[in-house]
């Protein structure tokens, strides 16, 4: 017992060492940017400098004789996120990072997009992946990796309702999604207890 207290005392880090250094980590970058399914984004990770979210609508042009062109709303168009960023592999992620990102491309399927704030933006699918490395080491590892991500939307926004319904009815339907959502909650709760 003597020696198994001596050497387990010396392998660990007191509890003290251990809340300091998890403190200084989530100084530095241990934080959430964003999650796009199981992916975190942080600074240790793929840390991404440029966020660009474009949104389209579509409109059809009509052509009328003696008169302006008339325009008609036909719909939502491409909602798409681009994410740009630098990795540093000796401070931030580098391609193992950007391997595991590469691999949910390769899933084919729609993943949540949450920004770190608590923002959802919806389902997106990962439509590119671009990687360019330069500053090499002598045994040709790239010591800067620059990169961009585009992301496009899979899924419905519910604001696309208001073409047909009116604001009043959309409302009606949120509250009363809602509603249902808290009843799920408080019967699941309940059943707990």
């Amino acid at each position: 017992k003597k020696w198994c207290a001596t050497s387990c005392a010396m392998q660990w880090p007191a509890p003290t060492e251990i809340t300091v250094a998890h403190s200084a980590i989530g100084s530095k970058g241990a934080f959430m940017m964003m999650v796009y399914g199981m992916f975190v984004f942080t600074l240790r990770t793929v840390p991404y400098q440029q966020l660009r979210h474009s949104q389209e609508w579509r409109h059809v042009k009509n052509d009328r004789v003696n008169q302006s062109a008339g325009w008609q709303y036909i719909g939502p168009g491409d909602d798409t996120i681009t994410l740009d960023g630098v990795l540093y592999p000796e401070i931030t992620g580098g391609r193992w990072s950007l391997a595991a990102l590469e691999t949910i491309g390769f899933a084919g399927r729609p993943w949540p997009l949450i920004e770190g704030d608590g923002q959802i933006y919806g389902m997106y699918v990962m439509t590119r992946l671009e990687r360019g490395k330069t500053e090499f080491d002598r045994y040709g590892n790239p010591k800067k990796i620059e990169f961009t991500i585009s992301l496009s939307r899979a899924d419905a926004d519910f604001r696309e309702k208001l073409q047909t319904s009116s604001v009043s009815d959309v409302l009606d339907e949120l509250k009363s999604n809602a509603a249902k959502a808290v009843n799920s909650v408080s019967g699941s709760l309940s059943s707990l207890f």
